[in-house]
């Protein structure tokens, strides 16, 4: 795999992730993680953090 496909392959896989994220938020989706009820504001600092992520990934395939 070449680092271009591989920031590619991440790219898309971290926008899956924050678009998830914002499903989550929008159609009020509890998360329970191990009995633990996940609070939203915690996909509000994902979909900060996997949309930087994205953006680079995507940016480093376009770019190599």
């Amino acid at each position: 795999m070449t680092s271009k496909s591989f920031a590619l392959v991440a790219g898309i896989f971290f926008s899956l992730m924050a678009i998830g994220h914002v499903l989550r938020l929008a159609f009020g989706v509890t998360a329970v993680v191990g009995g633990w009820a996940v609070p939203a504001w915690v996909s509000g600092i994902a979909i900060v953090v996997l949309t930087y992520l994205a953006y680079s990934g995507l940016r480093l395939a376009r770019s190599s």
